[in-house]
């Protein structure tokens, strides 16, 4: 047995079966992935799917078995490589990172910057999506690093833990009748038109079970999943925007009033995320530091091996 014929199997598995879409995936030929899959059955003494002519119908029950073997396999094989690469090449290489918007947008530029400062021969390249697609990045290993606010401690294939707490703010325009109110309710709002962002991001779900709570039905005008796209419809008269403080903590704009929702939606937790038993190279904690003076080393270690818990917020 070798590693291709693992990755031929895991592939298979990720593609839904589809053999064709794992060769694709692959760089290589269709015949060839399932040919290696069939010897690989044949060493085994067992078969790892189950079959209706030459397609694949289901992973049979010791196939689910082999599966997590070679998922183990091929996780420390990336951690071999990823060793390899932090004593050969020292302070270099790249360092991926998988976020949704808002996070790249107004928190991450800072630690970004002041980690090329420290490591100027370490690249950095940002994937965005939305959380479940951080995960997801994450787990597949596209991302070392995922930072989001939803989903993420969800994956049991993943280890979360968090970086800031931060609130929600509402952004109206200044001759806007809420303006002048010095405590707005969630009736008052839920009179207005709404506009925030889409339910899977930046503590939408907080919102939301904050107007259920109420058994109030919020006017949604508009979503959207860019902070900076929802101030400007809050500028045309569109209705009241709902967005994350650090979308407004550094941008005051005279002509918006800013109010602070807590009170109203609660605090939220921005959260750090690594796939569970990754190698972790040295310009990582790095990077984990610089976001958040919550995080060090040896709390991430902890956390790594297996105890995220006790460092909950």
């Amino acid at each position: 047995m070798n590693l291709h014929q693992f990755r031929f199997v895991q592939e298979a598995a990720r593609r839904n079966l589809n053999l064709t879409e794992a060769a694709k995936a692959l760089h290589t030929s269709q015949p060839g992935v399932s040919k290696a899959i069939i010897e690989l059955e044949e060493e085994l003494g067992v078969e790892i799917f189950a079959r209706h002519g030459k397609r694949l119908k289901r992973i049979t029950e010791p196939g689910s078995h082999v599966l997590k073997s070679i998922e183990l396999i091929m996780r420390e094989v990336g951690n071999l490589k990823r060793i390899g690469e932090q004593f050969s090449l020292q302070d270099s290489g790249t360092l991926s990172i998988a976020t949704t918007h808002t996070q790249a947008r107004y928190v991450l530029p800072q630690p970004i910057s002041k980690l090329r400062d420290a490591f100027p021969k370490v690249n950095v390249s940002l994937h965005q999506g939305n959380p479940d697609q951080v995960a997801k990045m994450l787990i597949d290993e596209v991302a070392e690093v995922g930072i989001a606010t939803e989903s993420l401690a969800d994956y049991a294939e993943l280890v979360t833990l968090p970086c800031y707490e931060w609130q929600h703010m509402l952004v109206m325009p200044a001759d806007h009748k809420l303006a002048q109110v010095s405590q707005i309710t969630l009736a008052d709002l839920a009179t207005e038109p709404i506009i925030t962002y889409h339910p899977s991001f930046t503590g939408r779900t907080k919102i939301d079970a904050a107007f259920a709570a109420k058994k109030l039905t919020p006017r949604i005008a508009l979503e959207a999943i860019d902070s900076d796209v929802i101030k400007t419809y809050v500028r045309t008269g569109l209705g009241v925007g709902i967005v994350a403080e650090m979308a407004v903590k550094d941008d005051m704009p005279g002509d918006l009033v800013i109010k602070p929702a807590g009170q109203l939606f609660g605090k939220n937790i921005a959260r750090i995320a690594f796939k569970r038993s990754a190698y972790l190279r040295n310009f990582v904690y790095t990077f984990s530091e610089l976001l958040s003076d919550r995080l060090n080393r040896k709390l991430i270690d902890r956390a790594m091996s297996g105890h995220a818990d006790d460092f909950e917020m």
